[in-house]
C-alpha cells in the first residue's frame, strides 16, 4: 500500500511538473505598441519571439496568423537558393546592370549579392530567379517549408504580386531555422546570408534583417523582419504594416521606425 502510495505521489509530481514547464511559455499582448502605429497613420502588428524564456510579445496578435506577400522578404530565402544552386557562387557575383532606368537610382548600376540585398535590388533577383528556373524554386520553396511556396504569377513576379504568400509566425520560423541552422541548405549558404543580412553591428548587440514592400488587395504592405544577437541570447522580430494611402510619402521609413522604437522600448536595441 505504502509502495502504490508512494508511487501516486511521484505521478502526482511528475505532471505537475509538466504542467509547470508548458506554463512557463508565456505571451504578452502590448496594446501600448499602437502609439507608434498611430504616427505614421497606418495598420499593422507586430511580434517578437524570445526562445530563451520561449516568450512571445504581440501588438495586434489576430495578424499573426494571416498572410502576405512577402514581397523583398522573400530575398532571404532567394538567396539562398541561389547559393544552393550554384547559379551564384557567392556574396560577391555580379549581374550586369541590363540599362534600364528604374526608379531608385540605387538601382541602376551592376549589383553583386551584397549590394542587391542591402539596397533590395530587384532586378537583380529577378534575373537570379529566372536563372534558377521554375522548377528547381519550387523544389527548394516546398523544401524548406516557405510560406504557402505558391509560385504561380510569374517566375519573376510570384514573391511581389503572384501567389506566393507568408504569415508573420512563417517570417518567425523561418528565421529562427535559418540561424539554427535548420534549414535545408548547406552551412555554407546559410552563413552567407546571416553576412549580408546585418542591419546593425554594434557592441552590444547585431541585428539581422530585410525590408519588404509590396501592394495588395487596394493596400500596400511593408515588412521588417530579423531577428537580434545580444549577450548570447537571440530575440526573433517581424513589424508589418499596411496602408491604403498610396500616396503616403514615409511608408518605407515607417516599416523600419516603428520596429526600432518597439525594439528600443523592449530594451532590446537601446543604446
Amino acid at each position: 500500500m505504502t509502495t502504490t502510495r508512494q508511487t501516486i505521489s511521484l505521478l502526482i509530481l511528475v505532471v505537475l511538473g509538466l504542467t509547470a514547464c508548458k506554463q512557463r511559455k508565456t505571451t504578452e499582448i502590448r496594446t501600448d505598441f499602437k502609439k507608434y502605429y498611430d504616427q505614421f497613420s497606418v495598420e499593422g502588428s507586430f511580434a517578437l519571439y524570445d526562445p530563451q524564456a520561449d516568450k512571445y510579445i504581440f501588438y495586434n496578435k489576430d495578424q499573426f496568423g494571416q498572410d502576405f506577400s512577402p514581397a523583398s522578404t522573400y530575398k532571404i530565402c532567394n538567396s539562398l537558393i541561389g547559393l544552393e544552386t550554384g547559379v551564384i557562387n557567392d556574396e560577391n557575383f555580379v549581374i550586369p546592370w541590363d540599362s534600364v532606368t528604374r526608379h531608385n537610382p540605387k538601382w541602376n548600376s551592376d549589383h553583386d549579392l551584397k549590394t542587391a540585398f542591402k539596397n533590395s535590388t530587384v532586378w537583380y533577383y529577378q534575373e537570379l530567379a529566372r536563372r534558377v528556373g521554375g522548377q528547381q524554386i519550387k523544389y527548394w520553396l516546398d523544401k524548406a517549408n516557405y510560406g504557402n511556396a505558391d509560385t504561380s504569377g510569374g517566375i519573376d513576379k510570384f514573391w511581389l504580386t503572384g501567389g506566393l504568400r507568408i504569415s508573420p509566425k512563417q517570417q518567425i520560423d523561418f528565421l529562427k531555422r535559418l540561424h539554427d541552422n535548420e534549414l535545408p541548405f548547406s552551412h555554407r549558404s546559410m552563413d552567407i546570408v546571416k553576412s549580408i543580412m546585418i542591419a546593425k553591428d554594434t557592441l552590444d548587440y547585431v541585428v539581422r534583417a530585410k525590408t519588404g514592400w509590396s501592394d495588395e488587395d487596394k493596400r500596400m504592405v511593408g515588412w521588417y523582419v530579423g531577428y537580434i544577437e545580444k549577450n548570447g541570447n537571440t530575440y526573433y522580430f517581424v513589424n508589418c504594416i499596411q496602408s491604403t494611402d498610396f500616396d503616403k510619402p514615409d511608408f518605407a521609413k515607417a516599416r523600419i521606425d516603428i520596429a526600432y522604437q518597439i525594439l528600443d522600448n523592449l530594451k532590446l536595441t537601446a543604446e
